[in-house]
C-alpha cells in the first residue's frame, strides 16, 4: 500500500497539473461504482459540476483536491494509481473512475484490486478526527511523540500503524525507522526508553524526507503519471532485506509478522528484551 512518501510524490506530481482546473464531469469507465464512498455516480457529478482545483495536498495517505467548494480525497489503497492518460487497450477496465476538466484534461484512476475509493467532503473534519499529527508538520516532535506512547500498553509497530497517532506511516518506513532506533518491533510502546523515543522521533521525519526526494518506494507496481516510479529501494537497509546482512552490524536480518504484516528487523541491533 502506498504510503505517506508515496502519496506525496503523487501528489508533487499532480499539483501543477490540476491547479485551477475545473471539473466537467467525472465517469466509471469499468462501471465500478463501489469506489465512490460518500456519494453516488450520479450525486458526485451532480456536487463537483463546474468547481475547480483551487489546491492539490496530502493529508495522511490521502490525496485531496481543495475544490472551490468542497474536497475531493482519493485513497490509493493497494494498487491504486493516477495517471492522466490511458495508453494500453484493456486499462479501462481497471479504471475505476476518471475526471475530465473543462480544459480538455483529464486523470485516470486505475485500481487493479479495485480497493481505491473517492470520497467527496464538504469540509475535512471526519479526516481530522481519524487522523493524527502529521510526522513532517511542526506538530510532531519528541515531545508529542513521548506523551503519546506513555499511554500505550501495545507493540511499537502497531502503535506507528495507528492513523490516530501519526498520519502516513505504513509497514515499508515503521521498519526502516525502527531499525534506526535499534528498537524491536514488539517492544511495548510504554517501555521504550526516553533515548531512543528520542531517536525515534528523529529518524521519521527523516526517512520520510529522503523517501520523498527519490518519489518513494516502488517495491511491486506503484508508479503514476507517465508510470514514475519511486527509487528509494535502493536506500532501504532491512525492509525486504530478510536473509541478507545487517548494514550496522552483519548479522542476518529476519522477517516475523507483527499484526499480520511482514516485518523486517535485525536481531543484534534490536533486541528482543521486555
Amino acid at each position: 500500500m502506498p504510503e505517506l512518501p508515496e502519496v506525496q510524490s503523487v501528489v508533487n506530481y499532480f499539483k501543477p497539473l490540476l491547479s485551477e482546473e475545473k471539473i466537467h464531469k467525472i465517469t466509471s469507465p469499468n462501471g465500478y461504482e463501489k469506489v465512490f464512498d460518500t456519494h453516488s455516480f450520479l450525486n458526485i457529478n451532480i456536487v463537483t459540476k463546474s468547481l475547480r482545483i483551487n489546491d492539490v495536498f496530502r493529508k495522511g495517505k490521502y490525496i485531496v483536491l481543495e475544490l472551490s467548494k468542497g474536497y475531493l480525497c482519493i485513497h490509493l489503497r493497494m494498487t491504486g494509481q493516477l495517471q492522466m492518460d490511458i495508453r494500453e487497450a484493456d486499462s479501462l477496465k481497471h479504471c475505476s473512475f476518471a475526471i475530465f476538466f473543462e480544459s480538455g484534461k483529464s486523470v485516470y484512476f486505475r485500481d487493479y484490486r479495485k480497493f481505491g475509493r473517492l470520497y467527496y467532503y464538504k469540509d475535512l473534519d471526519i479526516l481530522n478526527d481519524k487522523l493524527g499529527v502529521e510526522p513532517l508538520s511542526d506538530k510532531f516532535d519528541y515531545d508529542y511523540l513521548l506523551g503519546r506512547v506513555k499511554g500505550s500498553n501495545g507493540m511499537i509497530k502497531p502503535f506507528l500503524l495507528n492513523q490516530k497517532h501519526i498520519a502516513g506511516l505504513g509497514n515499508i518506513y515503521i521498519d526502516e525507522c525502527l531499525w534506526l532506533s535499534k528498537i524491536h518491533p514488539k517492544k511495548i510502546a510504554s517501555r521504550i526508553s526516553k533515548p531512543k523515543i528520542r531517536v525515534l522521533s528523529d529518524a521519521i521525519p527523516k526517512i520520510l524526507t529522503q523517501a520523498i526526494e527519490f518519489n518513494g518506494t516502488t517495491i511491486i507496481n506503484f508508479s503514476y503519471g507517465n508510470q514514475v516510479t519511486g527509487d528509494f529501494k535502493q536506500f532501504l537497509n532491512v525492509f525486504g532485506k530478510q536473509g541478507e546482512a545487517c548494514p550496522r552490524c552483519k548479522t542476518i536480518l529476519k522477517k516475523i509478522f507483527v499484526s499480520q504484516r511482514g516485518t523486517h528487523y535485525c536481531p543484534k541491533c534490536q533486541k528482543y528484551n521486555f
